[in-house]
């Protein structure tokens, strides 16, 4: 049956309809909103709204918290980036290259972490930096290395650094299986071609591997930082709730703190339109450093 471009059009129409209907509710209209609320005075429960124009902008600008909230969110990318990506490209060669014949086995205790919930993640690991019946801390006791053993969630230095851990933990499996995606479709030959020529295994992991993995180095890298600046307050509410004190504070904990609790929801809103701001300056800047040429060979 032939089908005209108008019949192709309409089905097509049909088809992506409901899903940008969903979009529009659940994404286009929470972001319009936001921006419409940060520029009120109101509680959130309240039928009062007072306009008061750009005031809970230039209140940031005054707000130390929101400074600090903003480093910990950046200090938390780097932190995961680095992390996830590093021991993701590690465990993807390796399973891919080196012939382990449990590959499958651990591709599923990899990516076992990302069909777990995030509370129940920082539940867990709440449970491991316990302090008194910790994992951590019990390992460290057990190997003589008991001056290193602190309360890891309650340490103005270690807090921040002892929350990324899980996040990476959590994150390496599903990077792992996009990166072993890319180095399967490598051709062979590069390799024996490579190994003729005399490059060490090294050298085809830099010359070959990565460059023909970019693209997927590349999406890893800004999924990374998108998520991470838009969904990193769920693990930190769940473990730390921001402290102590403000160490561990995000963007994302402190708009719910300002919203929620303090019922502050118009400055709650302006927050929420500054972490939209920072993550498309971040993911546009992202592009153009990471932007790279097609490698062919």
């Amino acid at each position: 049956m032939v089908q005209s471009k108008t019949q192709k059009y309409l089905f097509l129409a049909f088809c992506l309809l409901p899903t940008f209907i969903m979009f529009c509710i659940f994404t286009v209209y929470p972001m319009i909103g936001g921006l419409y609320y940060s520029f009120f005075k109101w509680s959130g429960t309240s039928s009062v709204m007072e306009f008061i124009g750009f005031d809970n902008y230039t209140r940031m600008l005054s707000d130390s918290v929101i400074l600090r909230a903003i480093i910990n969110d950046y200090l938390f990318v780097f932190i995961k980036v680095f992390g996830i990506m590093i021991l993701a490209l590690f465990f993807a060669v390796a399973l891919t290259q080196l012939r382990i014949k449990e590959a499958p086995f651990y591709r599923i205790v990899f990516f076992f972490p990302n069909i777990m919930s995030v509370v129940v993640i920082g539940i867990l690991w709440q449970f491991i930096y316990d302090p008194n019946i910790g994992l951590v801390n019990g390992l460290l006791r057990a190997i003589g290395l008991e001056e290193w053993a602190r309360p890891w969630l309650g340490d103005m230095t270690w807090a921040l650094p002892s929350v990324s851990i899980p996040a990476i933990w959590a994150g390496i499996g599903l990077f792992m299986l996009l990166l072993m995606g890319g180095i399967t479709n490598i051709s062979k030959s590069l390799y024996e071609a490579a190994e003729i020529d005399g490059a060490s295994e090294w050298q085809q992991f830099w010359k070959i591997t990565v460059p023909l993995i970019w693209p997927q180095i590349k999406t890893s890298i800004i999924y990374i930082v998108i998520t991470s600046l838009n969904g990193s307050f769920v693990l930190v509410q769940v473990m730390t709730a921001g402290g102590p004190g403000v160490a561990t504070e995000v963007m994302g904990s402190y708009l719910y703190q300002k919203a929620f609790e303090d019922f502050q929801f118009g400055y709650g809103a302006a927050i929420g339109v500054l972490i939209l701001v920072l993550s498309l300056v971040s993911v546009i800047i992202l592009q153009v450093l990471l932007k790279k040429e097609k490698v062919e060979y």
